[in-house]
Formats: C-alpha cells, structure tokens, sequence
C-alpha cells in the first residue's frame, strides 16, 4: 500500500510538473506565434502606408475643403516619432513607473487571491460564505473606486496601484478555483493514504495542482492591468 501511494504521488508530481512547463510554454508563445505576429504587423503597416498615402493624393487632387477635415498621417511619420521617443529618457521613466504599477498592484493581487482561491476552492464552506460577496463586488465598475480610491490613497501611485490589484485579484481568485477543482480526486486518495492530513494534502496536491490556474489568471490579470492603470 506504501508503494502503491509513493508511485501515485510520483506520478502526480510528474504531471504537475508537465503541466507547469505547458502553461510556461503558452505563456511565453512559440516561434510560430511571434513570425505569425510579425507577418501581420507588416501586412498591416503596408495597407497603412497605401491607404495613408492614397488619401493625401487624393485630397490634393480634389482641392476640397472637407476632405482636409480629416487626418491620416503617414506610418512613416508615425515611426520616425516613435523613434525619437525611444531616444527620450522621460518616456523611458514614465515606462518604467507605469511597469512598476502595474507588477504591483498584480503582485498585491497575488498575494490576497491565490491564499483565497486555494481556500474557495478546497472548501466547500468558504465557497458558499465568500462567494456572494465577491461576486457582488465584482460587478461593480472598475471607474467607480477611482474617486474612493484617490480619497484612501491620495493623489500619486496609490490608487492605480489599488485600482490594478482590485481587478486583478478577481481574476486570480476565479483561476485558482477553477485549478483547484480540475485536480483528480485520485492524488487526494493517495497522500490521505500515506497519512497526510489537510496541511499535507493543501502542500503536496492543492498548491502544485493549481499552479497552472495561477499561471492563466497572472496572465489576464497583467493584461487587464493595463488597461485600467490611467
């Protein structure tokens, strides 16, 4: 019965791990993705500059008042600005300030969701008792605790900084629930079988089994970061 459990613990940590490394590798994107990604930029700033360059000539040969009201500038243009902001160590602070904000505000999210999907999801108790609230607040729009979030926190990096853990730590409770509940009741069976209690159980199966959900909800959450640090 030992070895029995030993050889089920060892293929549950093997599977772990392999699904660690695939959610690694689809975060990251493959080579394919990234030629795919470039092909399309590159169709995308070609039509740019033709349409661009189509407009301007056509609005000089018609000599129309109204076709001047709108303004399409060339891609062009657009680089060689792009270029010059490149150069501008104030833009390359204001990156670096906003990057800073948005990790985080993610990494606070973190730190409160995670614990918390783990508990939603092992307990049936605390899914019941915690989930009504959450996903009262949830609905919730994000535009609606800027004012109480600059009233908290004042003027500066402290309520993006609250505002981003806010969306994000949604995103990450509901992931690591989801990862929690996706782990076989099989790798249950098999560490209660070698005597583990719930600390073992929460150590050895529910915190490697729900990594992945980890994985997926950090994603979404740097990308709803940015759309809500302004």
């Amino acid at each position: 019965m030992q070895n029995q459990g030993d050889r089920d613990t060892a293929r549950m940590m093997q599977g772990v791990k392999m699904a660690d490394r695939r959610n690694f590798r689809n975060m990251v994107g493959s080579t394919k993705y990234y030629l795919t990604f470039a092909a399309a930029l590159v169709v995308l700033l070609g039509i740019w500059y033709i349409a661009a360059h189509a407009y301007a000539a056509s609005a000089e040969t018609a000599k129309q008042e109204a076709a001047h009201r709108f303004v399409f500038p060339f891609v062009e243009d657009v680089l060689k600005e792009l270029g010059y902001a490149m150069l501008d160590l104030h833009v390359w602070r204001s990156v670096g300030i906003t990057m800073g904000r948005v990790y985080y505000g993610v990494f606070i999210a973190i730190l409160i969701g995670f614990p918390l999907g783990i508990l939603m999801g092992y307990s049936s108790l605390a899914k019941r008792l915690l989930a009504p609230f959450i996903n009262a607040v949830r609905q919730i729009p994000i535009t609606s605790w800027i004012p109480l979030a600059i009233i908290w926190f004042g003027l500066g990096s402290g309520p993006s900084i609250f505002v981003i853990a806010l969306t994000a730590i949604f995103t990450i409770v509901l992931n690591t629930v989801a990862g929690v509940t996706e782990i076989e009741p099989e790798y249950y069976h098999a560490v209660r079988s070698m005597g583990a209690g719930i600390g073992g159980v929460i150590k050895d199966v529910v915190v490697p089994g729900c990594f992945s959900g980890l994985i997926t909800g950090t994603r979404i959450a740097l990308g709803t970061a940015w759309m809500t640090v302004v």
